[in-house]
């Protein structure tokens, strides 16, 4: 595995437990991405046939593609803990290895928190999101204030340098370590 710091492998591991490895099989294939397609079409009362459950399908199996391609080292068709963590120190080292389906899983979380689709996220659509991934709702509103920095909205650009600062910081008051709702590690 990646040298990597112990902070940074909690905030890793994290992200790969609660979003990625859906079934808890201690790595991430392909049945994972149906069942987050499946929780949040859920979350957000998007039948099967709506167009954005069609386009939750496309944008989470481009992801799956992207992640697959880049970090299954053994060709298993699963992506095990080592094989995530030394993809993202690989990220966390140089800005210039930022993989699209990373753009595309950001774009994709961000759109997702943005469920008044006005360009912005506020606490409530922030906190709707990872409460419904079990963290409890006031942790969520916490983590938006410090990842806000106070602000009442975070807008892409900013959502942006947050995300970077997630997966690359080990300062442990980045307000970058709160997007995913969690504000201890």
């Amino acid at each position: 595995m990646a040298a990597i710091s112990d902070f940074r492998k909690k905030k890793l591991l994290y992200v790969f437990h609660v979003f990625f490895d859906i079934n808890q099989s201690g790595e991430i294939d392909r049945k994972d991405f149906e069942l987050a397609i499946n929780k949040i079409c859920n979350l957000r009362g998007w039948p099967e046939g709506h167009a954005k459950n069609k386009e939750t399908h496309d944008a989470m199996f481009k992801i799956w593609d992207g992640l697959r391609t880049k970090a299954d080292e053994d060709n298993d068709g699963q992506v095990s803990v080592d094989e995530w963590c030394n993809m993202w120190e690989a990220y966390a080292k140089n800005s210039n290895a930022v993989l699209d389906w990373q753009v595309r899983y950001m774009n994709f979380m961000f759109d997702l928190e943005d469920a008044s689709n006005d360009g912005s996220i506020d606490s409530e659509e922030f906190s709707s999101v990872y409460s419904s991934y079990g963290v409890d709702k006031k942790e969520c509103l916490e983590a938006f204030k410090k990842m806000s920095k106070g602000a009442g909205e975070v807008n892409r650009d900013q959502f942006a340098v947050l995300w970077r600062e997630y997966f690359s910081s080990d300062d442990s008051s980045a307000p970058g370590n709160f997007i995913f709702g969690k504000i201890a590690f």
